[in-house]
Order: structure tokens, then C-alpha cells, then sequence
């Protein structure tokens, strides 16, 4: 069984368009998992969001909700405060977004789990959006292996995938667990622009992950977030380009 697995997709429709040809067109993969943050700070939230709910209701795609998600779908006054209080441009982007998708929209990205086990050849898969303890737990690369398994002890699953900190990463553990994070399709936080998603192969006694860095459209994508007009869409246009810090600043 192949499996592609996406996240943070964040409104950009060039690189997901573009990992979704990959996948289909090169990998061939069997299904497609995604773990979240289909929206927020990126070009055409609507239409990412409208792009992975279609795939859903045509049981290609199993999805989970991401934290940016949760913040859409619940948005209110004090959600957009507290964000307003660490970070004003991310702050009006989570604005922009509520208002640039439907409510069917909305309610798709509620009613998303927040993590979801699956079984393929005795091997118990753990879709999560940060961390199997909380979607905004971050699973970076070059961390300690002891915290790792703190993070990881209370799950069974054999395979942890995890996204959230747009970069890509993984460990085996001690415990023979592996966990993999996916990167970001949509807001890579690297130097080189590219869309980043993976590849999670598993057949009777072996299992093999890789990584896979995708070239897209990014000036058009930057143009469209350009466009948007909420005040700071300028500065998250300019880290689609290149992007070596998590936030705007």
C-alpha cells in the first residue's frame, strides 16, 4: 500500500495542484492523507479548502484537522485577540480567511477529526496535525530522541505522521516507533520554494518513507496573495518566495 501524505496546504493552490499531479501522474499513490491547515496566510483559501473537501466525498483523501482549521472553524472574538497578541499579520489573515470561505466550508473543517488511526498490514498508522499529545506541538528535526518519546509514549502506533512545523523530519525510536513529519505543501519554510509532501510505502515486513521536494508555480502564487489585500498579505507573499522564519515580521 502507498500512501502520499500532505499538510498545511495554507490556501496555496499552485503547489498543492502541482503535488496532487505528482502524486497521481509519478507515485500512483493508493490513497492521500492529509493532516491539516488547509487554510490561513496563503492565496485562495476558499478554493484549497473546496479542492480537498471534493477529494474527501470522492474517498481519496483522509483528512484530519489542523490547528489553523480548529481557529476558522471556531473563530471568534477571542481566538482573533489572542492571535492578534503574538502575531497581527497572522491575525489578519485568520480574518480575511472566516470571511473569504463559505459556511459549508467552515463546517467541513469542523466537523474533521482531530486525529484518526488506520491499520494497514498490522501496522497501525497515527494521522496527527503537531503531535499525538496537541495539533500545535512541534516535532522539529535534530530534537533529542528522549523527547521525542515523552511526546510519543502515549500511543501504540507503529507510524506517527505529523506536520505543523512546515519542515520536514523523522525518527525511529527506542520504542520502534516512527514518526514522520511531511513538511508543507503550501508555506515551506526553507530557502528553496518548493512544495514539500511524502511518500509512506508499506508491504509485508518493510515499510520505506521519503520525502519529496516539488517545483510549482510560486510567482503566480505570490501574485495572488499580493492581491488579497489584508494589511501584511505583502510580507506572507514575500515568504512563499523565501521563507527561512515561521511568521512574518
Amino acid at each position: 500500500m502507498k500512501y502520499a501524505v500532505i499538510s498545511d496546504i495554507h490556501g496555496n493552490m499552485e503547489a498543492l495542484e502541482a503535488v496532487l499531479e505528482d502524486i497521481e501522474t509519478i507515485e500512483h499513490a493508493d490513497k492521500i492523507l492529509c493532516l491539516g491547515d488547509l487554510a490561513m496566510a496563503g492565496p485562495q483559501p476558499a478554493e484549497a479548502v473546496e479542492r480537498i473537501k471534493k477529494l474527501v466525498e470522492e474517498d481519496k483523501v483522509i483528512c484530519i484537522q489542523g490547528n489553523t482549521d480548529k481557529m476558522i472553524a471556531d473563530f471568534n472574538e477571542d481566538i482573533l485577540q489572542n492571535l492578534k497578541s503574538k502575531n497581527t499579520i497572522m491575525a489578519n489573515a485568520l480574518e480575511a480567511d472566516v470571511k473569504a470561505l463559505s459556511q459549508e466550508q467552515k463546517t467541513f473543517l469542523k466537523e474533521l477529526p482531530v486525529n484518526k488511526e488506520i491499520t494497514c498490514i498490522n501496522t497501525k498508522i497515527l494521522l496527527v496535525h503537531g503531535s499525538p499529545r496537541q495539533n500545535d506541538e512541534n516535532i522539529f528535526p535534530e530534537m533529542p530522541l528522549q523527547e521525542i518519546e515523552e511526546t510519543v509514549k502515549d500511543t501504540d502506533a507503529d507510524i506517527i505522521l505529523c506536520g505543523h512545523t512546515h519542515i520536514p523530519c523523522g525518527y525511529q525510536t527506542e520504542s520502534r516507533k516512527t514518526i514522520v513529519n511531511d513538511g508543507s505543501v503550501g508555506r515551506p519554510f526553507s530557502e528553496e520554494p518548493k512544495a514539500c509532501y511524502a511518500v509512506l510505502d508499506i508491504a509485508a515486513g518493510c515499510i520505506s518513507v521519503r520525502h519529496k521536494h516539488i517545483n510549482y508555480d510560486v510567482d503566480t502564487a505570490s501574485k495572488k496573495l499580493l492581491l488579497r489585500g489584508f494589511e501584511g498579505c505583502d510580507k506572507l507573499a514575500k515568504m512563499l518566495i523565501h521563507a527561512t522564519s515561521r511568521y512574518p515580521q
